[in-house]
């Protein structure tokens, strides 16, 4: 008989918080272990959050649309003989701006910490300050004054890192951000539509600009004549289709390339925090899939290189599948250690893409297209047409150098056109 607290779950590689959008459950209601609470979303995915007990929940501590950070504590589920002890209490909260304010479990609310001089508050007004901020804020010098001055582009305004270091790179400046005229509004003119971003693509947006700010890319190219791969895969669609029951698309061919580069070059395969490289000794590729809405999502085969090829089309399929029908598990969309984009699937021959955090690698493939090339054979050199394509890479320069970034890029294009066009299924 106790009471167990509900967590936010983790929902991905940098995803940091979540927003609740519906209670499915409500105080008094009785939940069966797995059973869904309520429904949460980032900007990689929606997801069901499920009781890990059964019994009666007892305590809601957020409301829908409060955006919450991974860890805490988001309702109380008391079992059996507990709950009617307990009865059924919504928590009040010190402050309604839901981004991770702390939240009192009964109704006495209790006395805010004292904030040292110099300290940077939790909370001022309805505003609140993430740690990350209040450390950029102190360190910096930032008063609480200048803090409330940075307009927020995060849920609701909050300030997020990338305000506090842009208002920083300011401050900097010939003038003093406090002495900065404000910058006029710009109002769109003409036969215009304004379009408010989603929640999911503002959040893509960020970390898209803090992959940027993180890592520095650099991108290599290479071309590979993929003929016998082409003409492989036309010959057993049908059989393979017959036998297994799944389409074979060229996707899972480029991660058992991939999966073999990474063996010849392990230091692709790792991330970087401060001054470590962590390299990982799991191989587990991310393959971005678009979603009807038009955003990306990146869910993730895990021990990709212990998979044959029919485990790796299935796993290809089953989470593409999933994927667009917004049914991924937070688990299918974490772990990543290495990502792959096929811009060829949009007709584009090639790319440059964002480096998906903390990885410090991705592959994009492009489009396959038919082209005259030369052939080299034992009666010299001939020109023929060939099934050829780009692939790019962009990696982060910190810690793979263009040797390392370079060599890799090519060992997966080697992969490719030395396929087996006799393979047996």
């Amino acid at each position: 008989m106790a009471q167990v607290d509900l967590i936010m779950p983790k929902m991905g590689e940098s995803i940091m918080e979540a927003t609740i959008l519906k209670w499915v459950k409500q105080v008094g209601d009785h939940i069966d272990a797995d059973e869904t609470v309520l429904e949460i979303a980032t900007d990689k995915v929606d997801s069901e959050v499920p009781s890990p007990v059964s019994g009666t929940l007892v305590q809601v501590l957020y409301k829908e649309n409060d955006v919450v950070e991974v860890g805490k504590p988001i309702a109380v589920i008391a079992t059996e003989g507990e709950a009617a002890a307990a009865g059924p209490m919504i928590a009040e909260k010190p402050s309604s701006n839901g981004h991770g304010a702390e939240v009192a479990k009964s109704t006495p609310i209790p006395q805010q910490e004292p904030v040292a001089a110099g300290e940077i508050p939790k909370t001022a007004g309805s505003r609140f300050y993430s740690p990350l901020v209040r450390t950029i804020a102190q360190k910096e010098n930032i008063s609480m004054n200048e803090l409330e001055r940075i307009e927020g582009s995060g849920m609701q305004g909050r300030v997020t890192k990338k305000d506090i270091l842009s208002f920083v790179e300011n401050k900097m400046g010939s003038a003093p951000a406090s002495q900065a005229p404000p910058a006029p509004a710009i109002r769109p003119e003409g036969n215009v539509e304004i379009i408010e971003m989603d929640r999911m693509r503002k959040l893509i947006a960020e970390h898209m600009v803090n992959s940027k700010r993180t890592s520095p890319h650099v991108t290599s190219f290479v071309e590979v004549d993929v003929t016998n791969l082409v003409n492989w895969r036309n010959k057993v669609k049908k059989t393979f289709q017959d036998r297994y029951g799944e389409n074979i698309t060229f996707t899972p061919v480029f991660v058992e390339a991939v999966v073999r580069a990474i063996r010849d070059f392990p230091m692709i395969n790792i991330s970087v925090e401060g001054t470590q490289i962590i390299r990982k000794k799991d191989i587990n590729i991310g393959m971005a899939a678009a979603l009807p809405s038009g955003n990306l999502i990146v869910p993730v085969i895990k021990n990709a290189d212990l998979l044959s090829l029919v485990g790796l089309t299935k796993s290809v399929n089953d989470l593409a599948n999933r994927a667009r029908a917004n049914q991924l598990k937070p688990e299918e969309i974490q772990g990543g250690t290495f990502t792959i984009t096929n811009v060829g699937s949009f007709g584009n021959v090639m790319g440059t893409p964002i480096i998906n955090q903390p990885q410090v690698a991705i592959l994009a493939p492009g489009a396959i297209r038919k082209k005259p090339a030369v052939v080299e054979t034992e009666y010299g050199d001939l020109i023929a047409v060939r099934q050829m394509m780009f692939l790019s890479l962009s990696y982060d320069h910190r810690v793979v150098d263009g040797a390392l970034g370079g060599s890799f890029l090519r060992k997966v294009g080697d992969y490719l056109e030395g396929f087996d066009p006799n393979r047996s299924l």
